[in-house]
């Protein structure tokens, strides 16, 4: 798996490894602590929420408290003074338009006694006298008994001005005869004060700026206050926030409690956190649901804030890191690139270069070791050179050796191997064939007949042309040269120009009978040069042949005992002048790269199991 990865640089590693332990531990303690502040918020804003909507509750309990008593003693004070007859009409208007301007919160003050006419007094600006008689008649009628009785707040539409209406029995001498009613309309402006908390924003305004709303709703969950106005007057239906179900459902009998909701606003749905608290008006039947709402996300904007500045200081410093990182790694991988490059070089085979470290720490003694190690190896390399040309040299001439011992056996063919050595080699110059296969050619050549070690000397030296009998012993001699070199390791490369070549194009050779390209290209040379050299030699059966007669006579023979390509580049030679009588001329291998030619290597069976022609 890593393989596929493919090469990666050690200075992209260790930046890595530096911005991770630099902005991981700075990324991890942001996030719990903004997760710990934002849990801290939370707590602190439903806490306070929940303070705040049960002191505007107490608020308005206290609003309505004022105005119960209010009522209860302008009746408590007619029944001291011996009931409402006794006091004209112009006394009683007297009465309650000075009570009325008192108290700028009463928008009207009214008393009706049972069999007497109705007296009020209003503030003509806010409500009109029709609007008046309609709220006393509707609370009026709600009267039964000597309790209070507290209306829900409606608006007066002719002042645009919520308004709750509060009554108040006058009872007789028994205390079971009422005689007549005091009746005051109040102003809910206090609570809408209370609610507006000294802001004119509207809803959405406050939602967004992180801050509560509060808004309150009777027992039918329709807004009765609110910072929106006319919410309240149009007595909206606020059942589709659940913190106003919660209300709802809890019968007004839990003082405050947090309820976290979600809600649709705009289309968007938003996670709210939600209070509420009861205001008791009365006792007996009118209960007003204080609720705050806020919008958790711009609530918890501050820990979105902190979020945001952690990240801002982690891409900081992430920055330097990388700067700061990208310095001292540079200082920290330059020396390594060094000792890898040197590795390379060495792994090349280039041991002129030394490694430049300039450094007091580990790396600088690596540096130093390492150009000692270089050192060493160089020197070993340069001894081990000079000893595999001495094995070389000492191989050669042990070939070069045994060559001379064979071709001394007969005068007439003493140097003979190292002749047809140097035609093989400039042949396979000509076909551009590598320098160590043409140094295979050359040992090869020179080792051609050292299988007449075991051939009789009677028919190595006899001076005339050889009897069929003869001929047969002496073609036995690439055989007994394979079984003599086949058993050392080291030559197996040398043995199919040895033992193959007596191989005919046509077949017809010996000791295999091969034909074509089943004959290795190293026999085929050795053939050719075998025979060039024969020719132009002085033998006891024949003359030596004119060069160019040679020549001409190996051409005549392409085909059926030669191979073309190889002839060829035999004939080239010659024609250039490297092949010429009495010497070879060999070329020496330039920088380039030789072209190389394939090179046929036929496995060789067992001299015993080849037949012979």
């Amino acid at each position: 798996m890593l393989v596929n990865l493919g090469h990666i640089r050690l200075l992209y590693i260790v930046l890595g490894l530096l911005l991770l332990a630099g902005l991981l531990p700075l990324a991890f303690a942001g996030i719990l602590l903004s997760n710990r502040s934002a849990q801290e918020l939370r707590s602190v804003e439903g806490r306070y929420q929940a303070q705040l909507v049960q002191d505007k509750a107490r608020q308005i309990e206290l609003y309505g408290q004022r105005y119960r008593d209010v009522v209860s003693g302008l009746a408590r004070a007619f029944e001291i003074s011996g009931g409402i007859s006794s006091s004209n009409q112009r006394g009683y208007d007297a009465k309650l338009q000075k009570t009325l301007q008192e108290d700028p919160n009463l928008i009207a003050l009214a008393i009706w006694p049972v069999d007497g006419e109705l007296h009020r007094a209003f503030q003509p600006d806010v409500i009109k006298r029709e609007e008046v008689d309609e709220r006393v008649s509707e609370v009026l009628a709600r009267m039964s008994g000597k309790g209070l009785v507290v209306s829900r707040p409606q608006i007066i539409r002719s002042g645009q001005e919520m308004a709750l209406t509060v009554a108040a029995p006058v009872m007789g001498e028994n205390s079971h005869d009422v005689l007549a009613a005091v009746v005051a309309i109040v102003s809910f402006q206090e609570v809408f004060q209370a609610v507006q908390q000294l802001t004119s924003k509207s809803e959405r305004e406050l939602l967004d700026a992180g801050l509560p709303v509060v808004f309150v709703v009777d027992q039918n969950g329709r807004a009765v206050a609110h910072p929106e106005a006319n919410v309240a007057f149009s007595s909206q239906p606020m059942t589709d926030l659940k913190v106003v179900q919660d209300w709802q459902e809890s019968g007004g009998q839990v003082q405050s409690a947090l309820a976290p909701f979600s809600a649709l606003r705009d289309g968007r749905k938003l996670e709210m956190l939600g209070s509420y608290a009861t205001a008791e008006l009365d006792k007996n039947s009118l209960r007003l649901g204080v609720i705050a709402i806020q919008d958790e996300a711009a609530a918890l904007k501050s820990v979105t804030d902190m979020r945001w500045q952690t990240l801002w200081i982690s891409l900081v410093a992430g920055l330097l890191t990388i700067f700061l990182g990208f310095f001292f790694a540079k200082k920290l991988t330059n020396p390594v690139q060094e000792l890898a490059a040197g590795a390379h070089r060495i792994a090349s085979g280039d041991f002129s270069q030394r490694i430049e470290i300039r450094s007091k720490t580990e790396l600088g003694d690596l540096g130093s070791s390492f150009n000692l190690m270089t050192d060493q190896l160089e020197r070993f390399i340069q001894d081990l050179q000079c000893s595999v040309e001495e094995n070389r040299q000492l191989f050669l001439g042990t070939v070069k050796a045994l060559a001379a011992a064979i071709d001394g056996k007969d005068p007439y063919t003493r140097g003979h191997s190292e002749r047809v050595s140097r035609v093989s080699v400039a042949i396979a110059q000509r076909l551009d064939l590598p320098e160590d296969e043409c140094e295979k050619i050359r040992v090869s050549a020179l080792l051609h007949d050292v299988g007449k070690i075991g051939i009789d000397d009677s028919i190595l030296k006899k001076p005339a042309a050889l009897t069929d009998e003869e001929y047969e012993i002496m073609k036995q001699h690439p055989q007994k040269g394979y079984k003599i070199l086949s058993q050392i390791p080291a030559i197996k490369d040398f043995l199919p120009g040895m033992y193959m070549h007596h191989e005919m194009i046509n077949g017809e050779g010996y000791p295999q009978g091969l034909a074509g390209d089943e004959i290795p290209l190293m026999g085929r040379i050795v053939a050719v040069a075998d025979t060039f050299d024969a020719m132009t030699t002085d033998r006891p059966y024949q003359r030596a042949m004119k060069f160019e007669e040679a020549v001409d006579r190996i051409q005549g023979f392409v085909g059926t005992r030669y191979d073309a390509r190889v002839v060829a580049a035999f004939t080239e030679a010659c024609n250039d002048g490297q092949i010429r009588p009495g010497s070879v001329r060999l070329k020496k291998r330039t920088t380039a790269e030789p072209r190389v030619v394939e090179v046929t290597s036929n496995l060789v069976s067992e001299p015993e199991a080849a037949p012979v022609a």
